[in-house]
């Protein structure tokens, strides 16, 4: 961001990260910015870990995060003060990358495809290796897009390294749940992966 001062000379350049528009935007919008701030420096960084995650990509995942964090700010006033927050933005962040996720998944077809033809006719070592790899980390988001959320939800969090204890706040459900929860999406996922690509990893 470039300003000028009133004699014409520019200001030093700066560069705004994700986190600061977040924080910079809910200041604006609430007068207690305390109690976002430490919502935001608890769970942003996890957020955006979780999102990377899902959509593959840290600059949209950080991109995501930072308009969770946006509408967390907007809501405020009808969030602070609620034991489920912490819940409210894994689920908000959650459904939004699984929505960018679905979003991506034409895009990403079309540069598979070109991607293969390219490799098949160019020679260059670990052609193959990157082919596969972009293939299961395709076949996964595509799974996990067509679950239903909670079950992609308790799959992402626990891929993340989330104990049950923050599972369960994340997803708003009893500790003694979380276990049943993650076996039937762990169940569902490993279903739906035999299904679509039989025991081919």
């Amino acid at each position: 961001m470039v300003g000028c001062h009133k004699d014409g000379s520019p200001d030093v350049l700066e560069t705004v990260q994700p986190e600061e528009l977040a924080v910079a935007a809910f200041g604006a919008a609430s007068r207690s910015g305390q109690w976002f701030e430490e919502l935001f420096r608890e769970h942003y960084s996890r957020v955006a870990s979780l999102l990377a995650r899902l959509t593959g990509d840290p600059g949209q995942a950080e991109e995501i995060a930072s308009d969770v964090f946006s509408k967390l700010a907007r809501r405020s006033v009808l969030l602070a003060g609620r034991e489920d927050v912490a819940a409210w933005i894994y689920r908000v962040a959650t459904n939004a990358g699984l929505d960018a996720v679905r979003a991506n998944a034409r895009r990403r077809k079309k540069e598979e495809a070109a991607s293969r033809e390219r490799w098949r006719t160019g020679s260059e070592d670990g052609a193959l290796d990157w082919l596969l790899r972009a293939e299961r980390c395709g076949r996964v988001r595509s799974l996990l897009a067509a679950m239903k959320p909670r079950d992609a939800q308790v799959l992402l969090l626990r891929s993340s390294g989330m104990a049950y204890r923050e599972i369960a706040s994340a997803l708003g459900v009893q500790l003694s749940s979380v276990g049943t929860i993650l076996a039937r999406a762990e169940r569902d996922f490993e279903r739906r992966y035999r299904a679509r690509y039989g025991d081919d990893v």
